[in-house]
């Protein structure tokens, strides 16, 4: 008899905790909704990242707040994300460095498999070799000869070791026989800064942070990185095009939420973020930054990170990276 009475009484607990995070999730957001972009501001991630939050903003009727926090490739972000609470109310704006990162960083204290739910690819830019305008090169061959007859004299800036701008570079180094140094930064926004100031020569940066520069001129363009040329900036040849074969770059944005997050959320912001995708000003805002406008999401997207997180593991085996 009391053994019923408490099973009675365990079960109606049960059915009022599941009632009231139910209610929650239908009436969410009741506050402001956090976006953790793991990089400094100023980067390719923030670069679409912005963009996205002030569309939820509006489609939301609350605040959707953007907060930078960068550190170590992009890992500190993720794992500050992975700890935060699941109640709906913290994303993540991941991007391809994370499907990289278990290869590079052994001692990661999240899973971006385990501690995330996919909610949504953002976009898909390809990359670009720019160079500052003092960089004795107008053209990609001619950026080559001189760092083959000047071994370790350029130096090219990336956003982080284990970012595609890191692997774009020892990649391009392996294909053309090229010695350029790298120089490391917290995010691609201060890579872009001290290459637009001439304290490096040189970038593989994603279209996402260059795009602006590129068009303003203090950069300039000399290859992108994708098979066919980019409606933005039709001038630019592609690499194979410039010459480097098998030079195919481009990185991705998304957003997970956190592992634990009531999933009628998950569904809902899948569905907003597809709005605002569909919206006319994302999507002039991305081709202005040479990315497509991707539908890819909830397990479609979890699928393409698993198999990201492969793809990337063999490049670093192959290519020897570890951590500087």
């Amino acid at each position: 008899m009391i053994a019923k009475a408490m099973r009675a009484v365990v079960l109606a607990g049960m059915g009022a905790a599941l009632a009231a995070g139910g209610a929650r999730a239908d009436s969410w957001p009741t506050r402001p909704v956090t976006l953790i972009v793991p990089f400094a501001a100023g980067g390719g991630t923030d670069a679409f990242a912005r963009p996205i939050a002030q569309q939820l903003d509006m489609q939301l009727g609350q605040r959707v707040i953007v907060e930078n926090r960068a550190g170590a490739g992009g890992t500190a972000g993720a794992a500050a994300a992975a700890r935060a609470e699941p109640d709906g109310y913290t994303f993540f704006v991941g991007a391809t460095h994370h499907a990289i990162a278990p290869a590079i960083y052994p001692k990661l204290t999240y899973d971006i498999e385990k501690d995330f739910i996919p909610v949504a690819l953002i976009s898909r830019p390809p990359h670009a070799v720019v160079i500052h305008p003092k960089t004795p090169a107008n053209t990609l061959a001619e950026l080559i000869a001189y760092a083959k007859a000047n071994p370790d004299k350029l130096t090219y800036s990336h956003a982080g070791v284990g970012t595609t701008h890191h692997l774009a570079g020892e990649l391009f180094k392996l294909l053309t026989g090229t010695k350029i140094r790298p120089v490391p930064y917290r995010g691609a926004g201060p890579a872009m800064v001290d290459l637009v100031a001439g304290q490096v020569n040189m970038a593989f940066d994603g279209l996402g942070s260059s795009a602006p520069q590129v068009s303003g001129g203090t950069i300039k363009a000399l290859a992108v990185t994708s098979p066919e040329r980019v409606p933005a900036f039709p001038d630019v040849p592609t690499a194979e095009q410039a010459g480097v074969k098998n030079f195919e770059v481009a990185t991705w944005y998304a957003l997970f939420a956190v592992k634990g997050t009531p999933q009628p959320v998950v569904d809902r912001m899948i569905k907003e973020v597809r709005a605002a995708l569909a919206t006319d000003s994302i999507k002039q805002q991305w081709a202005k930054n040479g990315s497509d406008v991707p539908d890819v999401t909830g397990k479609e997207f979890g699928t393409l990170v698993s198999s990201e997180v492969k793809r990337w593991s063999k490049v670093v085996s192959e290519a020897g990276i570890k951590m500087e």
